[in-house]
């Protein structure tokens, strides 16, 4: 039986930070993956260049920018792991990165020079990585673990459990480190696709299906959550990063409220120009603002018709109301296949934050997306698998 002081599961950011801290401080370190290659989320995220974290992100913004039934548990890792540690470790590597919108991000090339600095230094600081290779069961043993594995036991002092979540199944993704969790006793929050496209019932696509592929400026909003980005118009819904964020803090019935034209007056835009244009038909004074095909389908949902000189005030406010809240009631997400992260995990209450150990359990962590710690769309949840496997390294 080959035996080691440290077994991560899972060769993903988190898990390969965990193993280039604890194999740093001189521990031997095993990262062991079912895939053929690590760090498969990192080589898609993106668009290929990895939205690796997020400059924005402080102390005082976290409990905000990461969802958990406990905001405040992520701090103590994420304080003492920043976006600029990380940044430190790229730039030393000579990886060449931009800042897009709101403290987004990108590498400049290939979000593979990330994978690869992550192997280089994971197996220049003495750790082995192990590709290929199943996890079938973890089992407290005498002196620690023993990790059966299709290619033979592995005993260890310590097993850090990073398997990530179910988001992206056609990666391979799976519940493991929720069965791991479950068979030491450990609580599990409920489990949902996070940041993912939401779906609409066929009478709503019905109307919708004019706009598929149609993207815009848009505040999207659900209870006092709301974010300020682009949407998109898709033949199953709606889209784009507005509605990725909205999708996380949405349930099963809940309605999103949704602003077309933000930061705009649409009633007094349509007033002024009933008085120097009122022979126009409604929907091409609308199209003075906004797309054709939404301006058609936003007069129609208001139930308005005929030229603009025709309308009351009383008829442009509900076109108005119409514009900037418009009220959708999804019928669902499209599930974990497009989701780009699972919400809940295992919960926090069972986790030292400083640490990631398990309290009923020494010897045993859990980091990244296995954890009920969801950050926001744009490098937060990167930021969050850094920070906690780094963490755990620090302690394994």
């Amino acid at each position: 039986m080959e035996n080691c002081n440290v077994v991560i599961l899972g060769a993903g950011a988190a898990g390969l930070m965990a193993g280039i801290e604890a194999a740093r401080r001189g521990r031997s370190v095993r990262v062991l993956d079912h895939a053929r290659a690590p760090g498969e989320k990192i080589r898609i995220s993106g668009g290929g260049r990895c939205n690796f974290t997020n400059r924005l992100l402080t102390r005082s913004n976290a409990t905000e920018r990461f969802i958990s039934q406990n905001p405040r548990f992520a701090l103590s890792a994420l304080s003492r792991f920043t976006p600029s540690d990380f940044i430190a470790r790229i730039e030393a590597a000579g990886i060449a990165w931009h800042e897009k919108h709101l403290g987004q991000l990108f590498c400049d090339g290939k979000a593979t020079q990330i994978v690869d600095l992550l192997v280089r230094e994971l197996r220049g600081a003495g750790g082995a990585l192990h590709l290929q290779t199943t996890i079938e069961a973890v089992r407290r043993a005498d002196e620690g673990f023993i990790v059966d594995t299709s290619q033979g036991p592995i005993a260890a002092q310590a097993v850090v459990v990073a398997t990530g979540g179910k988001s992206i199944p056609k990666m391979g993704a799976t519940g493991l480190g929720y069965d791991i969790a479950r068979s030491f006793g450990l609580d599990i929050v409920e489990t949902r696709p996070g940041l993912v496209p939401l779906a609409f019932a066929e009478q709503d696509l019905a109307r919708t299906a004019p706009l598929a592929g149609l993207a815009r400026p848009a505040r999207v909003s659900h209870g006092k959550t709301r974010f300020d980005e682009d949407l998109l118009f898709t033949h199953r819904g709606l889209s784009g990063p507005a509605i990725l964020q909205i999708s996380s803090y949405w349930r099963e019935g809940d309605a999103i409220s949704i602003d077309l034209m933000p930061g705009a007056d649409i009633a007094a835009l349509l007033a002024e120009q009933r008085g120097q244009a009122g022979r126009q038909a409604l929907h091409n004074a609308l199209a003075r603002h906004m797309p054709e095909k939404l301006a058609q389908f936003l007069v129609a949902e208001a139930g308005l018709e005929g030229r603009l000189a025709d309308q009351s005030n009383k008829a442009l406010a509900r076109l108005a109301d119409q514009t900037h809240r418009w009220q959708v009631r999804p019928v669902g997400s499209e599930g974990y296949r497009t989701a780009e992260v699972t919400l809940g995990g295992v919960s926090t209450r069972e986790l030292d934050a400083k640490t990631m150990e398990v309290r009923r359990v020494p010897g045993l962590y859990f980091i990244g997306e296995v954890v009920d710690v969801t950050g926001w769309l744009g490098g937060y949840n990167f930021q969050w698998a850094w920070a906690s496997g780094w963490a755990a390294g620090q302690a394994v």
